[in-house]
C-alpha cells in the first residue's frame, strides 16, 4: 500500500536532556518513511516501566552519539494502519504488541511507544486476539512478558510454593496472576500492608510484608521457588527460605543490585534470571499467545491500571517513582 502518513507530523513524548518528569514534553514529530518489512500502528496505549525512569533521570544513559532528542517508551499496544511491501503476516487494521528491536530503552534504535505513531519491523511485533481488550493487553504488556519468561527459569509450577517480590508492581502483579494461572500456590511479598488485597485479588495464597521477610517471616527451606523483582537487603532472607533444589530467578532488583547472602547455601540451592533484552519475536508471539488464552479463559487476572494522556506522561512517571500506583501506568494519545 502506499505510505500515506510519510510526511505527517504526528504527536510523540520528547526529552531533550536526562532530569525531572518534566522533561517530558509532547511535540509535534514527522513520521518516517515506512520500510519494506515494516508495520506503522496508531498506539492505543503505551505501558511505563521502571527502566524508563532510569533512562529519563540518566542513572541509564542512552546509548548513542547524539542521544537527544529521545521518545521513551519499550512497549506499545496499537492497530496497524500501514503495513510494508513485504508484510505478510499482519494487515491493516490488526491489534499487535511490540515491545523489542530497541523500541525506547537505552539501544534507542528507534523512538519509544510514547507516541501517536509507532514505526516498529513487522517480525518484532505479535497479534493481539479479537476477543481480548487492548487495555487488558497493554497493562499485562512487557511486564507480563518478564514475567513469564521469570517464571519459566522455575520450571513447572503447578503445585508448588512459588514467592513473587515486588508484588504490587508492574512485574510481580503480572508475576502473582500468571504463577496462579499455572496452579501454583503463590506467596506474594508487598512493601506496604494496605496493598495485600490487591495482591490476594491476583491470585496469592499469602502475602507477606517486605520489612517481615526481612526478619525472617518465610522462615527456612520454605518455597519451591522464587521469581524477584527487587534484590536489595531482602535477597539474603529469600535464598535462605529456598528448599534444597530451588531456584531463584532474578528480572529486576529495584531495591538495590548490590546483595549479600550465605554464599555456602550456592551449594544447594540456584541462583539464574531473566532480561528482556533477550527477548526475540518467537519468544514474545509464544509468550503473547500463552498470556492472552489465560486472559481469554478467566484464569488470569489483569493487573490494575492508571490510564493518563501522552500529555500526562511527567505525572505518570512521578507518580511511579512516588509509589502512588498499583499494577500498570498506561499512556494514551490525548483526544483531539
Amino acid at each position: 500500500m502506499p505510505d500515506e502518513y510519510h510526511g505527517r507530523d504526528g504527536a510523540a513524548v520528547v526529552m531533550r536532556q536526562y532530569g525531572e518528569p518534566a522533561v517530558l514534553v509532547v511535540e509535534s514529530v514527522p513520521l518516517p518513511a515506512l520500510l519494506s518489512d515494516e508495520i506503522r500502528v496508531r498506539s492505543i496505549a503505551s505501558a511505563v516501566n521502571h527502566s524508563d525512569l532510569e533512562i529519563r533521570a540518566g542513572n541509564w544513559h542512552i546509548r548513542r552519539a547524539e542521544p537527544f532528542p529521545y521518545t521513551p517508551g519499550l512497549e506499545v499496544v496499537g492497530e496497524i494502519v500501514e503495513a510494508g511491501s513485504a508484510v505478510t503476516e499482519f494487515r491493516e487494521g490488526d491489534r499487535v504488541i511490540t515491545m523489542m528491536q530497541g523500541l525506547g530503552g537505552v539501544r534507542s534504535e528507534r523512538p519509544g511507544g510514547y507516541a501517536q505513531y509507532v514505526v516498529m519491523r513487522a517480525s518484532a511485533a505479535a497479534l493481539v486476539p479479537a476477543a481480548l481488550d487492548s487495555y487488558d493487553m497493554a497493562a499485562l504488556g512487557l511486564a507480563s512478558v518478564t514475567a513469564f519468561e521469570g517464571l519459566r527459569k522455575l520450571g513447572p509450577l503447578d503445585g508448588r510454593r512459588i514467592a513473587v517480590t515486588g508484588a504490587a508492581g508492574g512485574v510481580g502483579s503480572a508475576a502473582v496472576a500468571i504463577a496462579n494461572a499455572q496452579g501454583a500456590k503463590v506467596f506474594g511479598v508487598i512493601s506496604r500492608p494496605e496493598q495485600a488485597d490487591y495482591v490476594h485479588s491476583l491470585g496469592a495464597t499469602e502475602v507477606f510484608i517486605s520489612e517481615d521477610v526481612a526478619n525472617g517471616a518465610l522462615g527456612a527451606d520454605a518455597i519451591d521457588g522464587l521469581l524477584d523483582t527487587v534484590a536489595g537487603r531482602t535477597f539474603g532472607s529469600f535464598v535462605t527460605a529456598l528448599r534444597p533444589g530451588a531456584l531463584l530467578s532474578l528480572v529486576g532488583a529495584v531495591g538495590g543490585s548490590h546483595v549479600s547472602f550465605d554464599a555456602y547455601r550456592l551449594l544447594e540451592v540456584t541462583l539464574t534470571g531473566y532480561s528482556s533484552e533477550n527477548l526475540d519475536g518467537p519468544s514474545l508471539r509464544h509468550a503473547i499467545g500463552a498470556i492472552g488464552e489465560w486472559l481469554r479463559r478467566g484464569t488470569l487476572a489483569p493487573p490494575a491500571r492508571t490510564v493518563l494522556p501522552l500529555s500526562e506522561a511527567d505525572s505518570a512517571h512521578a507518580r511511579l517513582e512516588n509509589h502512588a500506583v498499583r499494577g500498570r501506568v498506561l499512556l494514551v494519545p490525548d483526544s483531539p
